[in-house]
């Protein structure tokens, strides 16, 4: 097992196939965690709706919602106390109270959870029918790990600059997305490529926000879905780290966290902003 060095810290990404099987799903995200931890990881990410199929490729599924805690959380939390591992639970359908939410939670290394984060942005197209299942969340969160100051999102997140800029200004060091995207059967997508445009448009908010990004994708054909995989991770300048194909597997990278600090303090990003000029933002 690797160790690191200070100002280093050690993102394992587990991008996973799921089944119709929701304990075989969980099954397979705490053995490929298990993976992680052996290669040296110390924060470790998983997909969106790991436990699993994508459900919302269609407007109505028998799929059922969880509360938390339960028994996915739980696992999750022995998971990462177990592995010694901060986690980055990917997300699951979320029940609470007349609502359901899609939810990413964050465990410390001792398996508590600090704090969960609901998707803000949902999409609604062909395939991505996620408004008729989830509620918006109404905050963004950034909590304090034992290694650095985590910020959680998830997929559709991904193409909104507001909502990394906010992650930022509240301390976040690490982004993560928990994603489900890929490729649709029967939709051919005249404006490009969305994967390099996936990918493009997060390595921007790497940049602008002197942040390092890591995107968990799932991998596999359900349905009329190919999902692409690709996961990665971006340095705080837009240097790919380290990034998967398309095919199930476990990646782990250091990332050198004062690469950030040192890229506020000569580039400026952050301290020449002129927020009295942003009124249009806010409507």
């Amino acid at each position: 097992m690797s160790s690191i060095s200070p100002g280093r810290v050690n993102i394992g990404l587990v991008q996973m196939q799921m089944s119709e099987d929701r304990e075989r799903n969980v099954d397979k995200a705490v053995r490929m965690l298990g993976e992680a931890r052996q290669k040296g990881a110390q924060i470790v990410c998983l997909p969106e709706l790991f436990s699993s199929l994508y459900f919302p490729q269609d407007k109505v599924s028998e799929e059922e919602p969880v509360t938390i805690p339960g028994p996915i959380t739980r696992t999750l939390s022995k998971t990462a106390k177990e592995n010694n591992v901060v986690l980055v639970g990917g997300s699951i359908y979320e029940k609470a109270a007349k609502k359901t939410y899609n939810t990413s939670i964050l465990f410390d290394q001792r398996g508590r959870i600090l704090g969960k984060y609901r998707k803000v942005h949902l999409p609604q197209d062909p395939s991505f029918y996620e408004q008729d299942y989830f509620s918006r969340g109404d905050n963004f969160a950034v909590y304090n790990t034992k290694y650095c100051k985590i910020g959680l999102l998830i997929c559709f997140d991904q193409w909104y600059p507001e909502a990394a800029r906010i992650e930022k200004l509240m301390g976040a060091q690490i982004i993560f997305y928990p994603t489900a995207i890929g490729w649709v059967k029967g939709i051919d997508p005249a404006e490009g490529n969305w994967h390099e445009a996936w990918q493009s448009v997060q390595v921007g908010h790497a940049i602008s926000n002197s942040v390092v990004v890591v995107a968990v994708n799932r991998v596999g054909v359900e349905k009329n879905m190919q999902f692409w995989g690709g996961s990665f991770v971006c340095d705080q300048f837009g240097k790919i780290l380290a990034r998967a194909d398309d095919k199930e597997q476990v990646i782990v990278t250091s990332c050198d966290l004062s690469l950030g600090r040192n890229l506020e303090e000569g580039w400026g990003f952050q301290r020449n902003r002129a927020p009295r000029s942003y009124s249009r933002l806010w409507k």
